[in-house]
């Protein structure tokens, strides 16, 4: 009998000693996946043509930049060009690229695929809409030899050594022209991937279901420990929250608010909620028209009038609506660069605040009295009654409600608002033709405003082509001399202070224009299994996101847990805190929760199974011996 007991507490003993493991790592010959769960899709993987958030995330796992934002603090670090530099006379800039590299399919990158990229973008039309900013004072790029690529430049400008335009294959591109490149599609299969210089290649693609990517193996930073990155599309909230509960994907991004405080307190999964480098707002059509001026679409035209739009905006509470839309999780909106930047962000100066009764007074005294059914008209009967598009995709849940609640302001003050949800897809279709009055939508704002703050230049309404209308990237149509002006000024001025005076000018004259309703700067709620991949990294550090980064840091370090990480995590663990230190935290500031992991769990069971056949079989082993000896 006692011995029994001793081989039961061995054995006891033998199980609380080994390390607990997470999720058992991949076979030798299993590729190891980051599975990633979001609440929307990509509207295009063309790099001249998607707009969405994980559009970019796509193009920046495959097309890296010259230089990049460093995850730390959004500095200037290398990308493809390891060193560049202006020339004296500031009339040129000239990149060096690291030496080696190769795109994935073995073909070597030369300053030739650079120049390629800039010249197509600086001679397009359509190709200059996403990055027409960044090169607007180039003149022209030359591959000076395999390593050296130089810009020619009509003027000074600060964005030279920043520039976030990713870097085509020239043998590649060069085959699809001006036409053919609207409708190009850039979906990689198994059997041919996209050509890229990133981390990544995409390998496969399910409209609405999910994007596959495959490590690139010519990557010029080494082989990483995850071999492929999915991206699954959610389109409701809930699912994608249950998706990371049970373990088919590893992380979930922009999540409900209500899906990601049922996420807290799991101690598999841990919450990261970051600091916006987005807004979200409400636009109003200012007036739909081409860029030659030609007018567009179905737009209510009352919309045109400053005085209006600027009273509608005292009669928002945005602190309400982060409140009780974001559960506070987020800040109450004002100007269209977000408090992330310090340095551009401006605290503007005669801030609307929630004044419905002077919002009724301001549409009193510019002629727009209530209605005999409540609804305020103009003089000759124009009702203020108005279209307020919202998104419908799960990263949208917010999004309708933002809309109710701006339909239930301004109710209050006697403007009637019809609500429509609609895709992201078709609302980009919506806006880009004119035919709105008001949407609910959002933007990410690069770290540095010349981008955000070129998407109200006149130049950035739309166009037509061939008897086509194409969407550009102004979606409120603002269109004021003063402001381009503002605009050409700060593009080519590279002192610090006088660039940041010019650039707060112009915000405050956006928002004294009332273009938009910012109405709040989002937390990004994001959630990640702790049991199954460890390394985030945010950026910034200590409050920023762990993907849609301006830069791949995360995917760089990202890696499987192992029995080893677990170990070395948990003699972390039993040392003080970086807050209670007073230190600097290395790892996200998050609401993880302790606990053991459901593979430790999991393990304790099969090994009290174990203990439970081997006693069963040493008493059956007993009884047989005891019979013996009795025979």
């Amino acid at each position: 009998m006692s011995r029994f007991r001793l081989l039961g507490a061995a054995l006891v003993c033998v199980v609380m000693s080994v390390p607990a493991v997470a999720a058992p790592p991949a076979l030798a010959d299993e590729p190891v996946v980051l599975t990633i769960g979001v609440g929307e899709d990509l509207d295009s993987a063309n790099p001249f043509t998607g707009l969405s958030s994980l559009a970019y995330e796509a193009f920046t796992l495959q097309y890296p930049t010259l230089t990049q934002y460093a995850a730390d603090d959004f500095s200037i670090v290398p990308g493809l060009a390891e060193s560049w530099e202006e020339s004296p006379d500031k009339k040129s800039w000239t990149y060096r690229l690291r030496p080696g590299m190769k795109w994935s399919d073995g073909v070597p990158i030369t300053a030739e695929d650079v120049a390629y990229t800039f010249n197509r973008i600086i001679d397009g039309k359509y190709e200059r809409t996403n990055y027409g900013s960044y090169v607007a004072n180039m003149v022209r790029a030359e591959a000076v030899d395999d390593l050296t690529v130089k810009v020619d430049i009509a003027k000074p400008s600060p964005v030279m050594d920043h520039l976030f335009v990713f870097i085509l294959p020239k043998h590649v591109w060069e085959t699809i022209d001006g036409k053919e490149v609207r409708k190009y599609k850039n979906v990689g299969t198994p059997e041919s991937p996209t050509v890229g210089s990133g981390p990544y290649v995409m390998v496969e693609r399910r409209a609405g279901q999910f994007t596959r990517f495959k490590a690139n193996p010519n990557w010029y930073g080494g082989k990483r420990p995850v071999d492929e990155v999915i991206f699954k599309v959610y389109n409701n909230p809930d699912a994608l929250g249950q998706a990371l509960k049970s373990g088919e994907i590893d992380l979930a991004h922009g999540l409900d608010l209500g899906v990601y405080e049922s996420l807290q307190g799991i101690p598999e999964i841990t919450t990261v909620a970051s600091t916006p480098a987005s807004f979200s707002e409400v636009a109003f059509n200012t007036g739909a028209a081409l860029e030659d001026g030609t007018p567009i679409g179905d737009g209510n035209p009352l919309l045109k009038d400053k005085a209006l739009r600027q009273a509608l905006s005292w009669a928002i509470d945005r602190k309400a609506i982060v409140d009780r839309v974001l559960g506070g999780e987020g800040l109450p909106g004002s100007t269209v660069i977000p408090p992330l930047y310090p340095q551009w962000h401006l605290d503007p100066a005669n801030p609307y605040t929630y004044d419905p009764a002077k919002a009724a007074q301001l549409l009193d005294a510019a002629g727009y009295p209530v209605g005999d059914d409540g609804v305020r008209a103009d003089a000759k009967g124009n009702r203020l009654s108005f279209r307020l598009l919202y998104r419908t995709e799960a990263e949208g849940a917010s999004s309708q409600k933002s809309a109710e609640f701006v339909q239930s302001y301004l109710k209050e003050i006697g403007v009637e608002v019809e609500l429509k949800g609609v895709t992201e897809d078709a609302m980009y279709e919506f806006v880009g033709q004119g035919n709105f009055d008001m949407f609910e939508w959002g933007w990410g704002v690069e770290p540095d405003p010349n981008y955000m703050l070129s998407t109200f230049t006149c130049g950035s309404r739309s166009y037509e082509e061939d008897g086509t209308i194409y969407a550009n990237l102004s979606d409120s149509f603002y269109c004021n001399p003063e402001y381009d002006k503002l605009f050409d000024e700060q593009s080519q001025e590279t002192d610090f202070a006088k660039r940041q005076e010019i650039v707060k000018r112009m915000q405050q004259m956006l928002y004294d224009d009332a273009v938009y309703m910012v109405t709040y700067y989002a937390n990004g709620l994001e959630a990640y299994r702790n049991d199954r991949f460890t390394g985030w990294v945010q950026q910034p550090k200590g409050n920023g996101t762990l993907i849609y980064q301006w830069g791949t840091w995360s995917y760089f370090d990202v890696e499987p847990v192992t029995a080893a990480t677990v170990a070395a995590e948990s003699g972390a663990s039993a040392a003080p805190s970086a807050a209670a230190s007073g230190t600097d935290a290395a790892a996200p500031q998050e609401s993880a929760s302790g606990g053991v992991s459901t593979w430790v769990i999991v393990g304790l069971l099969l090994a009290v199974i174990i203990i439970l056949i081997l006693i069963i079989v040493l008493v059956r082993g007993n009884r047989r011996a005891s019979s013996a000896d009795r025979e």
